[in-house]
């Protein structure tokens, strides 16, 4: 007898290409998983469009109304809480996240990122590896642990780059390569085959 879905949570300030993706690949190859709830700091955000296209809950704020960071985890962690989500998916969300988040989520919370890490971190990963002149780059999914994409990794997967490639191209295939490799490491969790074990992550076959 199969378990329940996995219930998720997105975190998503953008367009959502992401969200999209993962939301497809749970309707189209049978993750064993559901998205429950998006989070968006930016109500106007594309993202929101697409999650009422597919009739995924929101929760929407505005930072600026509240306080702190910490003020407006703490109602967010609430609503995770009453939606049961075990796992949170961080898609282009654009906010610093605090103990308030981590800790109650540690292990249970990934983010994707735009290079092969510990290379590139932080904003414009894409822009640093042109301009710092490698030929390989990728993409890394990852464990959220509060540094700068600090989190012990998940996956990863190559990109070569190409003669006098441009940013917006490579751009373009590294987001191609975000919207399969995401998923897939959402199905290893859904199906309970990822441990971790101080920084190193086990996935069984």
């Amino acid at each position: 007898m199969k378990g329940a879905p996995l219930r998720i949570a997105v975190f998503a300030s953008g367009s959502g290409s992401n969200f999209q993706a993962l939301a497809e690949a749970i309707r189209d190859t049978g993750i064993p998983a559901e998205i429950k709830l998006l989070v968006c700091d930016k109500p106007a955000a594309k993202v929101v469009e697409r999650a009422e296209k597919l009739g995924v809950p929101t929760f929407l704020f505005r930072p600026k109304e509240y306080p702190s960071r910490e003020a407006y985890e703490t109602e967010i962690v609430k609503r995770l809480t009453a939606e049961g989500v075990e796992l949170i998916v961080l898609a282009g969300y654009m906010r610093l996240i605090t103990d308030v988040l981590v800790k109650p989520y540690y292990g249970r919370m990934i983010n994707v990122h735009p290079a092969l890490l510990p290379a590139f971190p932080g904003v414009h990963a894409i822009r640093q590896a042109l301009d710092y002149g490698v030929k390989l780059t990728g993409v890394t999914v990852h464990f959220v642990d509060g540094g700068m994409d600090s989190g012990p990794i998940i996956a990863q997967r190559s990109i070569e780059i190409g003669e006098g490639e441009t940013e917006e191209a490579l751009t373009e295939r590294v987001h191609a390569v975000e919207h399969e490799l995401y998923p897939q490491a959402v199905r290893w969790i859904a199906e309970g085959r990822v441990s971790l074990d101080g920084r190193q992550v086990r996935i069984r076959g």
